[in-house]
């Protein structure tokens, strides 16, 4: 398609964001909306395709969940437990894990806005799952839901974005791929000038708004190390290479967006170590996620163990563990288990088509072979597998009773009267002596970064640097949007984040669109 030479609303960012905001001033008036991206058609969908699709959200308990899902039928849903999850319990989990740092605006809109914002993409078209793979256990011949992430889209990252690219075409939202916003600029009336860069040529688009939503700057080896910190440029990109920040950067120096947020905080996680450093692959996607720590142990190079790798549920965890592996000597580390564990990894992240599978019969073995593969103290392993197998037998000594339960924090730890290890297991700490033994190798991946600008909660609208008040016409949403995560995240709360503060935007743009329209049409009358 040609460049249009004006429209009503631009949104800048094919992810989840950006597409939620289509749809949302589509339906809100708006007639001629324009999505731009700079990546390749190819590459639609940004970080948002590499993701599992989990959407954590609100809701009243199963009955609540039925309706907008397509994978359980009655005689499943006899056989499910389900617990719901309220506005407290999102609440504390957000306080909690963001170290009470998230901008209580923000969050208090993310968290009312879940359930209707979940609700309103199932019926334009997103399809639900309940997310029996990643987040329940079958214990006893029934289903075990834990940690409050309950909801994935079918085929996860690549379903949703399929999804919404036919909701694209029905709602006739035109997209336009291999289109980089290079600059911006507000007009007296509140119209919103964007310069874009498509087939080696400039073009300037008019338009009533423009929505922000390319996402941070993860893909940036150069802003990792300047605003994350040195050794940065060493992770591996976990999603797309074309998130590097650009428009967080026209933002600032064009309109003096404010920033806002933990610049130096991001969602990273335990990544194949053989995966390649500067993107993510589209065919294997989020599958080299490597998210099976609380089932076992990790091991950096030392032969050591650096994290507590039962102190949470993997939701609240998985997401800060990345950096723990990148602060190890290498940046990389071996996931271990035994017989015992090894069975309930996930396959699509563990099978030997996806992961090379460290197999041995022995830890002397398995020592070795880690060996072959970087691990440089051999000994030390050995001897941290021994004294962990000692911690544990002293806990179940005391605690005759005690029962693991993959899908709670069941207590089952490595610290007892008698035995205490300076690093705790405090859950889910089996022995680690049954053969045969599986190690894996990981290192570091970069989801996304929390640096971002600072928006009006109610409308997703860009505060100005200077004036503290808002930029006419233009919103930020996404990865985009700062101060709602620090240092951590509750897992599946970045995709809900997207389609609140998408809906948000979209209703907003579209209505400052139409009366800037009018403004200007009355003018031209003068």
């Amino acid at each position: 398609m040609s460049l249009p030479a004006a429209c009503d609303v631009l949104v800048v960012g094919s992810g989840n964001a950006g597409f939620a905001a289509a749809l949302s001033a589509s339906q809100s008036g708006a007639k001629r909306i324009l999505l731009i991206d700079k990546c390749p058609e190819s590459w639609a969908g940004g970080n948002s395709y590499f993701t599992a699709g989990a959407y954590r959200t609100v809701h009243h308990g199963l009955n609540d969940l039925l309706p907008i899902v397509n994978n359980v039928d009655a005689e499943l849903a006899g056989k499910i437990d389900l617990d719901p999850y309220t506005e407290k319990d999102f609440s504390d989990d957000m306080h909690r894990i963001c170290g009470g740092r998230s901008n209580p605006e923000l969050s208090t809109a993310l968290i009312k806005d879940s359930n209707s914002a979940i609700k309103w993409l199932a019926q334009n078209g997103v399809r639900f799952q309940l997310s029996f793979n990643r987040q329940a256990y079958e214990v006893n011949g029934r289903f075990k839901f834990w940690g409050g992430l309950h909801l994935k889209t079918q085929d996860g990252g690549k379903g949703l974005i399929e999804d919404y690219l036919q909701m694209a075409r029905r709602q006739k939202i035109a997209l336009s791929f291999n289109t980089a916003l290079t600059g911006l600029s507000v007009e007296a009336n509140g119209r919103v000038n964007a310069t874009v860069h498509r087939d080696r040529k400039e073009h300037t688009i008019k338009a009533g708004a423009v929505i922000l939503a390319a996402g941070g700057f993860e893909a940036s080896p150069r802003l990792r190390c300047q605003y994350l910190g040195p050794g940065w440029d060493m992770a591996l990109v976990r999603g797309t290479p074309f998130n590097t920040g650009d428009c967080l950067e026209i933002a600032m120096r064009d309109v003096s967006a404010l920033a806002a947020g933990n610049w130096s905080g991001c969602h990273s996680v335990a990544w194949d170590a053989n995966a390649d450093p500067n993107t993510g692959d589209r065919l294997a996607s989020n599958e080299y996620t490597k998210s099976g720590y609380p089932l076992g142990v990790m091991i950096n190079t030392q032969g050591k163990r650096f994290v507590d790798e039962g102190v949470d549920l993997r939701n609240y965890t998985y997401a800060i563990f990345g950096r723990a592996i990148l602060a190890q000597p290498e940046s990389v580390a071996f996931q271990v288990w035994d017989s015992r564990t090894s069975p309930w990894l996930r396959t699509e992240e563990y099978r030997e088509e996806r992961v090379e599978r460290i197999t041995a019969n022995t830890i002397e073995e398995l020592a070795d072979k880690c060996a072959q593969r970087g691990l440089r103290n051999r000994e030390s392993f050995i001897s941290t597998l021994r004294e962990y197998n000692e911690a544990v037998y002293a806990h179940r000594q005391e605690h005759p009773t005690a029962t693991w339960n993959p899908a709670i924090k069941d207590g089952l730890s490595t610290q007892s009267s008698t035995k205490k290890l300076a690093l705790a297991k405090s859950n889910w700490a089996l022995p680690i002596d049954q053969g045969p033994f599986l190690a894996v190798k990981v290192s570091c991946g970069v989801t996304f970064t929390f640096g971002g600008l600072s928006v009006n909660p109610e409308t997703a609208q860009l505060k100005s640097a200077v004036t503290r008040e808002g930029i006419p016409g233009v919103y930020c949403i996404g990865e985009m949007l700062g101060g709602l995560f620090y240092s951590n995240y509750p897992g599946g709360s970045g995709l809900t984040s997207g389609a609140v503060f998408g809906r948000r935007a979209g209703k907003a743009a579209a209505q400052w669109a139409a009366r800037s329209s009018l403004q200007t049409g009355q003018l031209a009358k003068l």
